[in-house]
């Protein structure tokens, strides 16, 4: 039977989750320094201790240090003695290291096919017009057996089809000059935050993530986001099709005694507040839907209020960390978080959010019954790895050790949509040269027989013309030659 994961402490009474609801997702807030981070590596190390893969967006990097076992010291001991937390068993974590552009870890890829035109026109936040414009494209590269696999393949098709919209518009419709350009703009913004790393082969196979060790315990993916995270259009699409991704190829299963996989979005704020409406509302539907696939979904950021409200209400997990009120507007933002935790007659909830120090928080798990347990005031437990990030000849040696070494490090560009179209325009240009060539060769000797030509060597041949001009010149000569001498005969 699956253990309840020790959460946090209280008097040496724990707060558990419970495996069996972890897949009815959860959030982590708190001010910056309160300590989300640290409570984002304890719940992914107890997951990862009971075989569940965990996925985890490390904004900062502190998060690569769960690769590293902990070490007891003066400092932590005192601490856990103090607040009277269990130590843990100090070890590492088994993790692989992930990164969309490729720098800091095995590079994640996805083909254009693999999105499909109505994932990819959400992503792009596409019209209903454009959207249109979208299916055609793909249809016409389906009909015409054209792959799209990477970036260039997309934007080669898109002009391929503004190029021949007369002849396509008779079997598809109308498709508008100005819908090909909002989409080669769109395309342009994402193109400018890296999605060309994004897209293209080896394709990402997400089973790879729900993985465990020889041990059996569960792989935790780290994906390095600290530069992605300045990509927040790239970081949403990302999101979006990881989770559309694992909702589609996943089994239904209900609920289980424990997740298959759990994730960690680390500073969702910077996700949700560029996220357009259709791309909240498709997230909102997956969460919705990814549950009873044995998926749990964790955001972690700076406030509840961060999050949409269409997608809060689905947590039901909630750890909160200290907020700061220095000014009205966060005094408020204190007592909407207080009015959206359980109430506890013992507890002052709303001043306890600006009290708590740092390691310490407020706690609401589901019961067994799916129900908010009653909020409590608690130390979060310690984790057994090492807590701030690790080295990069760290990192490297994890990186080296990766079951998944090589698989997907190199880039593969297979003959696609960009390869053919461009070998189709080539193909096009070489029979138009051929074509004016011909033509001009014929005329060329048309006007050699008619005009005359020069040797190789300078000498000059007459043709047709020439010839008729000289004959005519010496007739007209010889006659007027001849009027002269009868002129000066008579003369005499």
């Amino acid at each position: 039977m699956v253990q309840p994961i020790p959460v946090a402490y209280r008097a040496k009474h724990s707060i558990e989750l419970l495996p069996s609801m972890a897949n009815r997702h959860g959030c982590i807030t708190g001010a910056t320094g309160t300590g989300k981070t640290v409570s984002l590596q304890v719940l992914a190390e107890a997951f990862s201790r009971q075989g569940t893969a965990v996925f985890a967006a490390d904004i900062k990097g502190d998060l690569s240090g769960i690769t590293q076992a902990g070490r007891p010291n003066e400092k932590i001991m005192a601490r856990l003695e103090r607040y009277q937390i269990p130590e843990p068993e100090w070890g590492p974590n088994p993790a692989v290291f992930w990164d969309v552009l490729g720098e800091q870890g095995h590079p994640i890829r996805v083909t254009v096919s693999d999105l499909g035109p109505v994932l990819l026109s959400r992503m792009l936040d596409l019209n209903d017009t454009q959207e249109g414009v979208m299916n055609i494209l793909f249809r016409v590269a389906d009909e015409e057996g054209l792959l799209l696999l990477d970036f260039k393949d997309l934007r080669a098709m898109l002009t391929y089809v503004g190029e021949n919209a007369s002849e396509l518009r008779k079997q598809y419709g109308n498709i508008a000059p100005a819908s090909v350009g909002a989409i080669q703009r769109a395309l342009l913004r994402i193109e400018d935050e890296g999605a060309e790393h994004f897209f293209g082969e080896p394709a990402l196979d997400i089973f790879d993530w729900i993985r465990t060790d020889a041990s059996g315990r569960g792989i935790v993916n780290i994906l390095a986001a600290d530069r992605l995270i300045q990509s927040p259009r790239l970081y949403a699409i990302f999101l979006l099709w990881m989770m559309a991704e694992l909702y589609e190829r996943l089994p239904e299963v209900g609920d289980l005694p424990q997740p298959k996989m759990v994730f960690f979005f680390d500073e969702a704020h910077l996700l949700f507040n560029t996220a357009p409406k259709s791309l909240l509302e498709r997230i909102e539907q997956v969460l919705r839907l990814i549950r009873s696939k044995g998926v749990g979904v964790y955001f972690v950021t700076q406030s509840p209020g961060d999050i949409p409200e269409v997608i809060l209400g689905q947590l039901g997990h909630r750890i909160q960390h200290a907020l700061r009120a220095y000014t009205p507007r966060e005094q408020k933002a204190v007592r909407t978080v207080a009015q959206t935790m359980r109430p506890n007659p013992d507890l002052d909830i709303e001043a306890a959010i600006t009290e708590l120090g740092v390691g310490e928080a407020l706690v609401s798990m589901l019961d067994s019954e799916g129900r908010p347990t009653i909020t409590e005031r608690a130390w979060m437990a310690a984790p057994a790895s090492r807590i701030g990030p690790a080295t990069l000849e760290e990192k490297q040696e994890t990186q080296n050790t990766s079951p998944l070494a090589g698989k997907y490090d190199t880039v593969v560009d297979r003959e696609s949509a960009y390869e053919l179209l461009e070998e189709r325009v080539a193909k096009q240009a070489q029979e138009q040269a051929q074509a004016e060539q011909s033509s001009g060769g014929a005329l060329g000797a048309l006007s050699d027989f008619l005009i005359g030509s020069t040797g190789p060597r300078g000498g000059r041949r007459d043709g047709v013309v020439q010839s008729v001009l000289k004959s005519e010149v010496r007739r007209g000569a010889r006659q007027l030659l001849r009027g002269l001498l009868s002129s000066l005969r008579g003369g005499r």
